[in-house]
């Protein structure tokens, strides 16, 4: 074991202590609720102002051809579908009950469909292009095309009796039963901790890793330079760093080491290793900026719910996407 190991093995021993002192020298600070109010309630009135708008954008360069002829023309463009189902998620609706707004909205607006016909726009492909179109609009609208992130995992009950917060840590955060009846589904985001919005999002009923691979490829695919990134103890491994730089090019890692880490191995996570045995507290600094992504969570499950209705995987995904979309629709206008 070379002299660089053991102080590296040291800090880690000693890290607990190390993470209390500095929570002690930076306490959280307190919210001024009037300001926060204020503050939510423009952003709030921005998001609904700007919502129809930026959807028209988002479907506008979308093109639909077809050669068949057969069946009924559809009575919702895709601007409609894309409102409905933003709509609906933020209510909390069900297809059922949204149905019956539908039916009122009527109304005003001539639309009448089924609570079938809603749930199948979770599978419609235009829609689902729809929304990663308005996801890329929005970040644009922010400006943003590099970003210091911060990223994490969470689930989502697919049962109403089920809460994933308290169930998973009964089933040790597996997102199946042993009986094979998925129960969750994982979902992870990447989070601009300066801008606030997500940049990159996935979901997967198999691991949180499969949801963390999806959401760097769509941050990628959007063009979107992740500087930094940090991430919490799951990913703690070379592995994962390795899977960053493949995906996002070379970031800078801030990743808290384990207490049993057994190599200081190659390239950004040997230079990360080393960054965080000789400055520790700069690097938790740094590190503890990941609070944003839950504290986005949070924001969403209060705003949007913490379980999907949908059991299909792709409609789960849309599902998800609509969430991402009201996050960054409230965070567009600060």
């Amino acid at each position: 074991m070379t002299k660089r190991s053991k102080e590296v093995r040291r800090v880690v021993a000693q890290l607990d202590e190390i993470i209390e002192e500095y929570k002690k020298e930076h306490p959280a600070q307190k919210r001024d609720w009037r300001t926060y109010e204020q503050q939510f309630a423009r952003r709030a009135k921005t998001a609904f102002h700007d919502l129809e708008p930026l959807v028209e954008r988002a479907v506008s360069s979308i093109k639909v051809e077809s050669g068949e002829n057969r069946g009924n023309d559809p009575k919702l463009t895709l601007k409609q579908k894309m409102l409905v189902l933003l709509l609906k998620h933020f209510c909390g609706k069900s297809n059922r009950t949204m149905e019956w707004m539908v039916i009122i909205f009527s109304l005003l607006t001539n639309i009448d469909v089924s609570y079938k016909t809603i749930e199948r726009l979770y599978s419609d492909e235009t829609v689902r292009l729809a929304i990663f179109n308005l996801h890329s609009l929005l970040l644009k609208k922010k400006n943003i095309d590099s970003a210091d992130c911060g990223g994490d995992g969470t689930g989502h009950a697919l049962l109403v009796s089920q809460h994933y917060a308290t169930s998973a840590q009964k089933l040790k955060d597996r997102a199946k039963e042993t009986s094979g009846t998925v129960k969750f589904v994982y979902s992870f985001a990447l989070i601009d901790i300066k801008e606030r919005m997500y940049v990159g999002y996935g979901t997967s009923f198999k691991s949180e890793k499969e949801a963390f691979e999806r959401a760097l490829a769509i941050a990628k695919e959007i063009g979107i330079k992740v500087k930094s990134l940090r991430l919490d103890k799951y990913y703690s491994g070379e592995a994962y760093v390795k899977i960053c730089q493949e995906i996002l090019g070379n970031v800078k890692m801030y990743i808290l080491p384990k207490k049993n880490i057994a190599t200081l191995g190659i390239g950004e996570w040997c230079r990360m290793i080393y960054a965080f045995a000789d400055d520790t507290k700069g690097f938790l600094r740094e590190y503890f900026q990941r609070n944003q992504s839950e504290s986005g969570f949070s924001e969403d499950k209060k705003r949007t719910g913490w379980r999907f209705a949908q059991k299909r995987e792709e409609r789960i995904d849309t599902a998800y996407g609509l969430t991402t979309l009201w996050h960054n629709l409230f965070w567009v206008g600060t």
